[in-house]
């Protein structure tokens, strides 16, 4: 609509232009002239094909422009526009005075000639130092703003709110990931979330309604715990019945991640392309790499601490703690994963010797 707006408009500026043009010649041409309205209209004619091409130009550069501007952040756009202001008021308070002095007709063009060059010139240098210095300038007014502007900017990434179901809040290892740092961001309970609980709470099956109560127990605690980071949100959708499809929904309209440990939601939820953080995965990848039983070829390097205890290292630097390994220190030796130790400094795995009997059937199974 805009584009045949401005399209129009050149038209109708134009054929105006034509009109009028025939004023324009001296009076001996015109009085040689046989058909007056006539050749006005010819002028008219050929003015609206040009008004049609200065048309077209207009809105092609208003669309190009219109595309800059779309792209640009709006802190650009905000630092370039109080540069270009600062750039103008400087220039008329340098000018000021050169107005006031008396300066000959003959130099009359002076003045304006000035004023535009100045004005241009310094324009042009506030909006340089708005995009050298822009973002000094906004930190200086508000401190946190160079974060907001880099995530408009895109490189860095808004941190999604985190929704959490039923499942994942009477699990109670959210709660872990909470006090470790790892899980970022708001957490948001929806109100029909804890409205399930509460009917699990109030249940009449004695397990449904421990249950519910370890659930709101939990909750209670870590709203007590984190009193900025848990939201309660009273969102509900009358139309939908199934919590599950309620919370992806949910999860949908704000942009955010919902953390659970139900198999079939984070299926149903995948394929309406929701975020999904589900912390069985998690702890099914951070479960050891080697479970007892396994047997892997090790070389011992030194002794242990306890008497006949060898210690060999794999490749990622986990120790290996082998019983009965001191005697083949310097040496490769077969040995069979008894159990691990998972501790805030690392992994550590214990073993012992392959026997030959172990060995044997091994190679039989």
């Amino acid at each position: 609509m805009v584009d045949a707006i401005i399209i129009i408009i050149c038209i109708i500026a134009a054929v105006n232009i034509g009109f009028d043009s025939l004023q324009l010649l001296p009076p001996d041409i015109l009085e040689g002239v046989s058909n007056i309205e006539a050749l006005r209209f010819v002028i008219a004619g050929f003015a609206t094909i040009i008004g049609l091409g200065i048309g077209v130009a207009v809105q092609t550069t208003y669309r190009r422009l219109e595309i800059q501007i779309r792209n640009t952040k709006i802190e650009i756009i905000i630092t370039r526009a109080i540069g270009l202001v600062m750039g103008l008021l400087v220039a008329n308070l340098m000018l000021a005075p050169m107005f006031l002095l008396p300066i000959p007709k003959e130099l009359s063009f002076f003045k304006p000639t000035v004023a535009v060059l100045a004005s241009v010139m310094f324009s042009y240098l506030g909006i340089g130092l708005a995009d050298t210095h822009g973002r000094t300038f906004l930190r200086l007014i508000n401190p946190s703003s160079i974060e907001s502007m880099l995530v408009a900017e895109g490189t860095l990434e808004a941190m999604p709110t985190k929704v959490l179901d039923t499942s994942c809040i009477i699990d109670g290892r959210v709660e872990e990931l909470l006090k470790t740092g790892f899980l970022e961001g708001q957490v948001l309970i929806p109100q029909f979330v804890l409205q399930e609980l509460q009917n699990l709470a109030d249940a009449s099956n004695s397990q449904k309604r421990i249950r519910g109560r370890r659930g709101l127990d939990i909750l209670n605690q870590m709203q007590e715990e984190y009193p900025d980071r848990i939201v309660i949100n009273k969102a509900d959708y009358e139309d939908i019945e199934t919590v599950d499809a309620k919370l992806v929904r949910l999860t949908q309209e704000i942009s955010g991640t919902l953390l659970t440990n139900d198999y079939n939601l984070s299926k149903v939820a995948n394929l309406q392309k929701v975020q999904i953080l589900n912390i069985n995965d998690l702890a099914r990848s951070l479960r050891p790499i080697y479970l007892p039983g396994d047997n892997l070829e090790l070389k011992i390097l030194k002794q242990g601490k306890e008497p006949e205890q060898g210690i060999g290292y794999l490749e990622d630097g986990t120790m290996v703690v082998v019983e009965e390994g001191s005697d083949s220190v310097g040496g490769e030796l077969q040995v069979v994963v008894t159990s691990s130790l998972q501790t805030s400094a690392g992994r550590m795995i214990f073993a012992k010797p392959q026997s030959e009997s172990e060995s044997y059937s091994n190679v039989i199974t």
